[in-house]
């Protein structure tokens, strides 16, 4: 990408203090990543922060992501003895099967504490991500309330908060924290494709034609189905953004193609799900 990105605000430094600062208090991590770019989708400092500490890996917006490669990273994640689990955090029996799972981690720990220390301890967990992967909207579907502040552009979490899940589990739910450099640059696309980087530090013209260059070599028919575009061969990305807005009569005065609608309207529609469910990494 092209663009200088401010990649690393000082909400995101701030962010990464509180986690520090809080994570001794903590004995669950919950780690929560997009389901259609979950290798993208994580800080590689969450490693790092998150030593000695059971942690939980939760692919978010399944919905939106190819089930069978779900599947796969699933088992990859499985292979490496981590716990992890898939989710739509809008569908409240996803949510309440992850309820259980975590209230059943946490009486096992209570159990086991009142064993060796004759006392009974909350469970407390840290809820992690990056920015705009559904962290918030996963804490107030197991919350059963809105407790947590959410919206649809990145960084909305702000501060502390405490939430109280079930009388002996507690939630920390934290500011999305992205990473310091930005050298990844295929990561870079995929987290603007699904919109943890803000489109306001983004050449949106520029991501779609890279995001219909990957749909193409992924998923043609999406491309075909969607759009009508039936020949794309010989096309480069930037051409076929035109076909695309020919073809649905996105038109500026003079006849030619409206190309910066047309890359909202892609880059929205894949967001969305309207293209279908479809996961841009594989393990």
């Amino acid at each position: 990408m092209s663009r200088h990105i401010h990649w690393y605000p000082g909400h995101m430094s701030k962010a990464k203090r509180l986690i520090q600062e809080n994570i001794k208090l903590v004995d669950l991590i919950i780690e929560v990543r997009d389901a259609r770019a979950p290798r993208s989708s994580t800080n590689p400092e969450f490693v790092a922060l998150c030593r000695n500490k059971q942690r939980l890996i939760l692919l978010n917006k399944k919905d939106l992501a190819d089930p069978s490669m779900t599947e796969r990273w699933i088992n990859f994640f499985k292979s490496q003895d981590l716990w992890v689990e898939a989710i739509n955090c809008l569908d409240m029996n996803d949510v309440n099967h992850l309820r259980k799972s975590i209230i059943q981690f946490a009486e096992e720990r209570r159990k086991l504490t009142y064993q060796q220390k004759g006392i009974y301890k909350t469970t407390r967990a840290m809820v992690v991500g990056i920015p705009n992967v559904g962290k918030s909207t996963v804490i107030n579907g197991l919350a059963k309330s809105a407790k947590a502040k959410v919206g649809d552009k990145p960084g909305v979490t702000r501060g502390k908060q405490w939430i109280r899940v079930h009388p002996y589990v507690e939630f920390l739910d934290t500011p999305g924290l992205l990473w310091p450099k930005a050298d990844d640059q295929t990561a870079m696309l995929h987290l603007a494709y699904i919109g943890s980087i803000s489109d306001d530090v983004i050449d949106m013209l520029e991501v779609a034609v890279k995001l219909i260059e990957t749909l193409r070599g992924m998923y043609p028919q999406v491309i075909q189905n969607r759009y009508g575009i039936e020949d794309m061969e010989g096309m480069d990305g930037y051409s076929l953004l035109e076909a695309i807005c020919l073809n649905q009569k996105w038109i500026r005065s003079g006849g030619n193609p409206d190309v910066d609608r047309g890359a909202r309207q892609l880059l929205g529609d894949y967001r969305s799900g309207r293209l279908g469910a479809l996961t841009l990494e594989a393990p």
